[in-house]
């Protein structure tokens, strides 16, 4: 089948996308396909949901995609393709967007699949009674009301959403958002069933109840352990689909995962932090490495419930400087992953990494100025810094942290008391202010600069740290005006290189074990939007 592919040069121009097979499996010459199509895969943590106004986790967010379809999907290269959308057209301001449904898109009950459900979900994302940790997305997309529907100053039907028709999808923006069709490819967005929500409400997810519209179906789920999701008859593009069963096992200790993956239990897996070279030499066709649009972080508690050293800059900079990155990527990660020094990954399409001071010392200037800084804040051996440091459960996350805190002990004098929780207690603890430094990690909704930036403005859903600069606000909220923002998008990271709200660690590599016969594996999409009908299993 031919692959229909759109790039974002084409929606700047305002292109019409001309109606088109989406990119689904395709067999290369010469393989053969194995009997059993079963995609197996390791999780490390049980997802926070499968509801896609609710879900908040990249594992979470990997299952949504193949229960729902929004209105675009990406190609293995992360060019914009057709989902449920045929096409889309835009205005010369590129704020009013419509978007032509298929007419032979239909739930998993047989419904069909209409502009009306986009327009549920969209207004149930942004609803303040849903809660969604992704409200502030819809901010971001800056639809027409969505600012005061999400203070509860507006009813939700004013949002700037129509459904014209079954078929046929309005959506007026506030802001000229040349990138906003590369926005629907998120699982916030998706068209949710509104019968089957108000029949079952929070139980609508389970195996028995859901409904979904996407090319698979959730036909098992037992938290902590394992879910199941096989394949929609109902799906559109269901006879190009090859993956019939796909099963997420919930492995907690990632050297387990090494081991049972080893064992032919699992198609794909984690490599475990620090074995990459030793695995890629002794499996070169089954460990693989390649850069991610993520960001590995951890972010100061600036909340009135934070402690009172890290409202002074020279204590968060002096913790940032310390920090010695190349020898966690190369001596404790070793999978190809990169320093960082700003918030933006360098992977970012169009961001062009700014020079940053800090970024240009040596390690040793780095470390001399940090112990200035911290002795100007007036902490030393008469006066010992001391704060507890949160992590989520994970061998990785584990050894990076007690890195961290070597660095600062011998460099600095500094004591970190090391604490884990497992994933959703996490999520709440640093939701709710309860920490002090918190590891946080960003992978990009879609690609473009302004979906890490905004992490750190002050109304953004997940600053967790509440970091409040009125400049970074004004900064972002003009972007999103203008046709070329990179000079904002400079001026904010030198931002927060000088008041570092956070402490950049790394840019990610995806560094898994993958057998050699799953194949269609997008390594060269840098968002890792990866859909399981895209995939076969060969013999």
């Amino acid at each position: 089948m031919k692959k229909f592919t759109t790039t974002l040069a084409a929606s700047l121009l305002g292109a019409t996308m001309l109606t088109g097979a989406a990119y689904a499996a395709t067999v290369a010459a010469g393989d053969t396909l194995a009997a059993d199509q079963t995609f197996t895969y390791r999780l490390l943590d049980e997802h926070s949901s499968v509801d896609p106004q609710i879900v908040e986790d990249v594992s979470g967010a990997d299952v949504v995609r193949d229960l729902f379809e929004g209105l675009m999907n990406q190609d293995a290269d992360g060019n914009l393709i057709p989902g449920v959308a045929t096409g889309f057209t835009t205005n010369d301001e590129k704020n009013v967007y419509t978007f032509t449904l298929r007419t032979d898109a239909k739930w998993s009950d047989g419904n069909p699949v209409t502009a009306g459900d986009f327009v549920y979900a969209w207004r149930r994302l942004v609803d303040p009674e849903t809660a969604s940790a992704y409200q502030w997305f819809g901010d971001l997309m800056s639809i027409e009301g969505v600012s005061e529907i999400i203070a509860g100053e507006a009813a939700i039907d004013t949002l700037g959403v129509t459904a014209i028709d079954d078929h046929t999808l309005e959506v007026r923006l506030t802001a000229s958002l040349p990138y906003f069709p590369l926005m629907t490819t998120h699982g916030s967005t998706f068209p949710s069933p509104q019968w089957a929500i108000e029949e079952h409400g929070t139980e609508w997810t389970k195996p028995e109840n859901i409904v979904s519209n996407g090319a698979y179906v959730l036909t098992e789920h037992v938290p902590s352990e394992r879910s199941v999701r096989e394949r929609n008859p109902m799906y559109w593009n269901n006879d190009e689909t090859i993956i019939e069963k796909v099963i997420a096992l919930v492995i907690n200790d990632e050297n387990t995962a090494l081991t049972r993956y080893l064992a032919g239990e699992l198609n794909r897996t984690e490599v475990p932090t620090g074995q990459y070279p030793r695995l890629s030499e002794e499996y070169p066709d089954q460990a693989i490495s390649f850069p991610r649009l993520c960001s590995y972080y951890y972010t100061f508690n600036l909340s009135d419930n934070g402690p009172e050293a890290f409202q002074d800059v020279r204590v968060r900079q002096a913790l940032s400087y310390a920090l010695d990155r190349s020898v966690i990527t190369e001596k404790v990660l070793q999978g190809g992953q990169f320093e960082a020094f700003t918030f933006t990954p360098g992977a970012t399409a169009g961001f062009e990494v700014p020079s940053v001071p800090y970024a240009e010392m040596t390690q040793d200037e780095r470390d001399a100025a940090a112990v200035t800084l911290l002795e100007e804040a007036g902490y030393g051996a008469d006066n010992p810094l001391t704060f507890d440091m949160l992590y989520n459960t994970s061998e990785g996350h584990k050894k990076i942290a007690i890195a961290m805190t070597q660095m600062w002990k011998q460099k600095l004098g500094v004591t970190a008391v090391l604490a884990n929780q497992e994933w959703k207690t996490f999520l709440e603890t640093r939701g709710n202010q309860d920490f002090e430094l918190a590891r946080g990690a960003w992978c990009g909704d879609y690609n473009e600069a302004s979906t890490f930036l905004d992490l750190l403005t002050s109304q953004s859903g997940y600053n967790d740290g509440k970091y409040a600069n009125d400049e970074i606000d004004a900064l972002m909220l003009e972007a999103k005006t203008l046709a070329d923002a990179t000079a904002n998008y400079t001026r904010v990271e030198q931002i927060l290189a000088d008041e570092m709200p956070v402490i950049p660690v790394y840019h990610y590599a995806g560094v898994y074990m993958h057998t050699a016969n799953l194949k269609n594996w997008p390594v060269n999409n840098v968002e890792q939007n990866w859909y399981s009908r895209d995939l076969y299993i060969a013999e």
